[in-house]
């Protein structure tokens, strides 16, 4: 199973980041444009939390807040689960089902170094599966 390191290696490891003043509207305006879910939260370089899709939903659409006048600090997720780039897809799969979140930041030396997105693991543990099933194949067809 491949680590997050090589996932990254192969994904890209761009972070996409606001401060944490920036406001709902404009954090979802950078989302829009770079077709992601999500962003890091930043405060200088530190990750301060995560703002989704799913954080505008319930925090802002829900509670009647709007967009051009809340900053994300307001409504992010501050109890961020990150990784490591030592862990494993496996890892980062079983925290995302066990733990419901959608992203997964990695931190390398308290640094944002790259996230990865549920969709990121899925296509990965899809591609690790294709590959196994060929080499079933192979070893039957002998």
């Amino acid at each position: 199973m491949k680590t997050v390191h090589q996932l990254l290696q192969s994904k890209g490891s761009y972070v996409i980041s606001v401060p944490s003043d920036t406001t709902v509207y404009d954090a979802l305006l950078i989302m829009a444009e770079k077709q992601i879910g999500a962003v890091a939260v930043m405060d200088g370089e530190h990750l301060a939390g995560i703002f989704s899709e799913r954080d505008y939903a319930r925090e802002v659409v829900l509670k009647g807040r709007t967009s051009k006048t809340t900053p994300v600090k307001d409504i992010m997720s501050s109890k961020v689960i990150t990784v490591t780039p030592d862990n494993t897809v496996e890892d980062c799969m079983t925290l995302i089902t066990n733990k419901r979140v959608r992203h997964l930041p990695v931190l390398h030396n308290g640094k944002v170094t790259g996230i990865l997105s549920i969709g990121d693991l899925v296509k990965e543990t899809i591609a690790e599966q294709e590959v196994l099933i060929q080499q079933l194949e192979s070893y039957i067809q002998g």
